[in-house]
């Protein structure tokens, strides 16, 4: 039976300005349509599938889920692809923040995202939120959310939810929202039949209490690649012909830990591997490969990476191996993995 405030929240539902996906009723003669999608596929894709279903790289949630749309603002879509979730593998995009695309390509981006919605939008300002505390929402927290979350919502299986990029892009009627309805079709529960309103009321006010000041500021991405080989006279690594392209990350370890003759290749965004990355490895964006394969020697061993564990690491192997490369590993744990395994990260622009 729904409480008076889940009533209350569903009115909100129902009453919310209703139609399709926005106010822009020509969307699909809108140009944008075409080059977000185009630009979505390039950037996008990989990680959050072809029809924004999700889960093509671990964490990286459904993006057109309706119940997704419906409380995501405008706002909130285009600056979550901007500044991106620094930390996590959601790089930022926005050339304000070091990634590719200008501000009109991200609008596009967005654009696209939202002509899937097929169900009203909710303004998540007018869900009635009730006093919570924290201390009593974090005994809840740790029954109910933990195993998926993580520690203080820093992410685990699924999403970070105490990120400061979303939690200053979110108010607590969105919070409260996603913790009652859940996110049918997703792993994410609803909730609202298990829990007591205060119970909920008290999660929304400890993911509140996460919520940190900062944002993303950028970077100075690498102005150039650096010598693709660290150790031009290292020995071989003991990587095998044919058979899998991927390798371990412990196996890639041990070969980085003997400084072995091969090119690393991060195939993140500039600003993901200015803020760490393996020391020696040099920036190519997935994207962006076919732009630097010249500089890179024909008869070493090219080793990609990312965080993902593999989405972009992938796609700049096969990116590779379009442009006549054979001899290409890919860390199948990612950097996530090589860290776990014992090894070090390195900051700044420069291998």
């Amino acid at each position: 039976m729904t409480s008076s405030r889940g009533a209350a929240i569903l009115l909100v539902a129902a009453s919310a300005l209703g139609g399709s996906c926005s106010s822009e009723p020509d969307a699909k003669e809108d140009p944008r349509l075409a080059e977000g999608a185009r630009l979505y596929a390039s950037y996008c894709a990989l990680c959050h599938g072809a029809e924004g279903q999700g889960y093509e790289a671990e964490a990286a949630n459904a993006v057109t889920n309706q119940d997704f749309l419906a409380v995501a603002t405008d706002v909130f879509l285009h600056e979550s692809i901007a500044r991106g979730r620094p930390g996590t593998p959601m790089s930022a995009w926005g050339d304000t923040y070091g990634g590719p695309l200008s501000d009109a390509e991200v609008d596009a981006i967005r654009f696209f995202l939202r002509s899937f919605q097929t169900v009203p939008s909710i303004d998540t300002s007018k869900v009635p939120v009730g006093a919570g505390e924290p201390l009593r929402g974090q005994a809840v927290y740790d029954v109910h959310c933990l195993d998926c979350h993580g520690p203080e919502g820093a992410g685990g299986l699924f999403p970070s939810i105490a990120h400061p990029e979303l939690l200053a892009l979110v108010d607590d009627g969105f919070l409260r929202l996603v913790t009652e309805l859940g996110r049918p079709g997703t792993p994410m529960p609803a909730f609202g039949g298990e829990l007591t309103q205060q119970a909920i009321d008290d999660v929304v006010a400890l993911v509140r209490s996460w919520q940190k000041p900062g944002g993303n500021g950028g970077c100075d991405p690498p102005a150039t690649l650096g010598p693709p080989l660290a150790h031009p006279d290292g020995p071989e690594p003991p990587f095998t012909e044919g058979g899998s392209r991927y390798i371990a990350a412990t196996t890639f370890f041990e070969a980085h830990q003997a400084e072995s003759r091969m090119v690393v290749i991060d195939a993140r965004a500039p600003c993901d591997y200015v803020s760490g990355h393996v020391p020696g490895a040099i920036s190519i964006p997935f994207y962006d490969v076919a732009g630097h394969a010249a500089a890179l020697p024909t008869d070493a061993w090219l080793v990609t990476y990312c965080a993902c564990p593999h989405a972009e690491a992938d796609a700049a192997a096969d990116a590779l191996e379009a442009a006549g490369f054979t001899r290409i590993k890919v860390i199948d744990e990612g950097l996530p993995g090589y860290v776990e395994a014992g090894g070090a990260l390195t900051e700044g622009p420069s291998p």
